[in-house]
């Protein structure tokens, strides 16, 4: 039998919507992978962080948030995170310190209790909260799980250390699953896509942000500039013409911003050539979704 003298495994992080999970991974990973906006519902896929040092390596999952759903994206974002948390070594269930009241319920509660023996609990922005909050949410993991939650912020890195440290010793004895050297699992194709939507979502106000989804056609890396040509999805077309703005002053700051992250990203520099187009009621139709790469659950 072979010894095995490396640790690794998936570590599942899961939380209800805007409990900093996002941040938390881009902290872990010591690299922004996830996008971070204050709006909640901002992740709608799993992104996939690699954390590798000292005989060790933790794959990070970062889920969409634990929701009610209301229409198809939402059930498909869902499904996304139940699926992580069956699926992975390990889950972390991040509770939000400055909003007590917010807790899994339901058949997200349902599942996370399900694997209990699995799950360790952290209440996130203890920096932005009073120590009477963090009590309460301290309580509700013991009565809930019988867990003993760790107190951290992703924000300033308390506690980051000691979460490190106790989910390593925690993972199973195991080959390293990826290079040493690698970080992140999705190509350079989803992280521009999605890139181009953290900006949506910092220069568009309102729904407009939540009905847009954006996809790379094509991703020339054989020339200088990079070229990439993304096509940004709206719900109605009403919404084209904002995004566009008064003429084309919206989409040229658009792509203006996003391009900048991209290059950063990429570390080259990059012509983003963007375009809108109407999907009527993408959101709410399965074959839309299919379409987009989303995984559209078999039963409603």
């Amino acid at each position: 039998m072979t010894d095995v003298s490396t640790k690794a495994g998936y570590v599942a992080l899961v939380g209800r919507p805007n409990v900093g999970k996002s941040s938390l991974l881009n902290a872990m990973i010591g690299e922004k992978l996830s996008i971070v906006t204050p709006r909640a519902q901002t992740t709608r896929e799993k992104v996939l962080g690699i954390y590798s040092e000292n005989g060790v390596q933790i794959v990070f999952v970062d889920t969409p948030g634990l929701l009610e759903p209301s229409y198809a994206l939402h059930k498909s974002m869902l499904a996304a995170a139940i699926e992580a948390v069956h699926d992975s070594d390990l889950v972390l269930l991040l509770l939000d310190a400055t909003r007590p009241e917010e807790v899994p319920a339901g058949e997200p509660l349902h599942e996370l209790q399900q694997r209990s023996t699995v799950l360790y609990v952290v209440v996130n922005k203890v920096d932005a909260a009073s120590t009477s909050d963090v009590a309460k949410l301290e309580a509700w993991a013991r009565e809930t799980f019988g867990k003993q939650a760790l107190r951290i912020s992703a924000k300033d890195g308390t506690g980051l250390e000691q979460l490190r440290e106790m989910l390593s010793q925690a993972l199973p004895d195991s080959p390293f699953f990826y290079p040493e050297d690698d970080i992140a699992v999705q190509n350079l194709r989803f992280f521009a896509e999605e890139l181009i939507r953290e900006t949506i979502f910092e220069q568009y106000e309102q729904e407009v942000p939540y009905a847009t989804v954006a996809r790379v056609e094509e991703f020339k890396e054989d020339r200088s500039p990079i070229y990439i040509r993304a096509t940004v999805f709206v719900e109605r077309e009403s919404q084209k013409p904002i995004i566009i703005g008064k003429q084309g002053a919206g989409i040229r700051g658009l792509g203006q911003a996003a391009r900048a992250k991209i290059e950063q990203l990429l570390g080259a520099p990059v012509y983003l050539d963007l375009w809108v187009k109407p999907m009527p009621g993408w959101r709410n139709k399965p074959a839309s979704l299919r379409f987009l790469g989303y995984a559209v659950p078999d039963k409603d």
